[in-house]
């Protein structure tokens, strides 16, 4: 299965006052940081290529999901929830027998 990838630039040019290069590279970095993360929001990337992306290791991104308010866990229904409980009951019941 090929997976296909595109290159993305973002560039965006804002009117303010002058600031110093570590603020400007600050503001730079967070700004990479959110839409990094919008991309794992919506699925489009993999939360192993975010951290990947953002240089950091996956607990690290498992804090800034936090901060994002992004679920580590798919998005389920209330079928496949009562499925994924009854099967991890049923596992927990055959491990104390």
């Amino acid at each position: 299965m090929s997976v296909s990838s595109q290159e993305i630039e973002v560039k965006f040019t804002i009117a303010i006052p002058e600031i110093d290069k570590a603020q400007r590279l600050e503001a730079e970095r967070k700004a990479r940081e959110a839409f990094i993360m919008e991309l794992l929001r919506q699925g489009n990337i993999s939360a192993g290529r975010a951290a990947e992306l953002l240089s950091i290791d996956r607990w690290q991104l498992s804090d800034l999901m936090g901060l994002y308010r992004i679920s580590p866990f798919a998005p389920q229904t209330p079928e496949e929830l009562e499925r994924e409980v009854a099967a991890t009951a049923r596992l927990l019941e055959q491990s104390s027998q």
